[in-house]
């Protein structure tokens, strides 16, 4: 009886290793980024811009340099992206996932616009962090 009792815990607490966690995390970050690349695609900036810490030191790297700001950053992207041509259709590939702390990754990629005229694509990292129970991406250095 308690080698049975035994064998119902591990099979129980199977599922909560730490690999599967971390899993379930990158499964969940990946879903995070499906959501960015549709809003995206249906040129909803404001809801591309859900993905990211609303705050003054959420920082974005571009060519440009750094910008501090969810705000500053949803403003740069209008001038950049001012219409449904100029945003084009946005893919991500995902390449590398790393766990920096129980609420912190960085996420390696690459970006493509396809764009009527002419598209723009290169790599990008990302750092999330779970905030409030949901990830959120605190800095992003595309180029």
């Amino acid at each position: 009886m308690r080698q049975c009792i035994i064998l119902m815990a591990i099979v129980a607490f199977r599922g909560l290793t730490p690999a599967n966690a971390q899993q379930a995390e990158v499964t969940r970050i990946k879903a995070l980024m499906e959501q960015q690349t549709k809003a995206w695609n249906e040129g909803n900036l404001a809801g591309f811009m859900d993905t990211y810490w609303v705050s003054d030191s959420l920082m974005f790297i571009g060519k440009k340099g750094i910008t501090y700001g969810w705000q500053a950053t949803l403003d740069n992207y209008k001038k950049s992206y001012p219409d449904k041509t100029a945003m084009g259709h946005l893919s991500f590939n995902l390449l590398e996932f790393k766990k920096l702390a129980a609420d912190v990754y960085f996420v390696i990629g690459k970006w493509h616009l396809a764009r009527t005229i002419g598209d723009l694509s290169g790599h990008f990292t990302i750092v999330l962090r779970k905030i409030n129970g949901q990830w959120k991406i605190i800095a992003d250095h595309s180029s």
